[in-house]
């Protein structure tokens, strides 16, 4: 049996992280939570998760410094990142690709496409 895949939900939002967490873990993935930049960056090195879901503003980082520094840390620069913001579309799409995220998904989203998204990083 394989195991499940893992995604860190970073968002300063207790609604969103509690949302996100609830359903993602309904679809067996496994998954952690971090409510600031610095405590993601501290989660994701521990966990090593292989999916992190990113907001953008947050107290402490922000999620492109948080995703910055993941992607140059030898010990997470593998982790998938898909920065979930509310920043406006089209800076969520130019700013994503500069700071190492993978994807992006803007808020408000709905989960069915966010979840397509996850399952696209997942992917062999």
């Amino acid at each position: 049996m394989t195991k499940p895949a893992s995604i860190l939900v970073v968002d300063d939002d207790p609604e969103i992280v509690t949302m996100l967490s609830t359903r993602l873990t309904k679809r067996g993935y496994t998954v952690t939570t971090a409510g600031d930049g610095n405590r993601a960056i501290e989660m994701a090195k521990r966990e090593k998760p292989d999916v992190v879901l990113l907001d953008v503003m947050m107290p402490g980082k922000s999620g492109w410094e948080v995703a910055k520094a993941l992607k140059h840390d030898p010990v997470t620069q593998h982790v998938k990142i898909v920065m979930v913001s509310a920043i406006g579309e089209k800076t969520n799409e130019i700013t994503a690709p500069l700071y190492g995220a993978d994807a992006h998904v803007d808020k408000p989203f709905e989960f069915e496409k966010l979840e397509k998204v996850i399952a696209g990083l997942l992917a062999p």
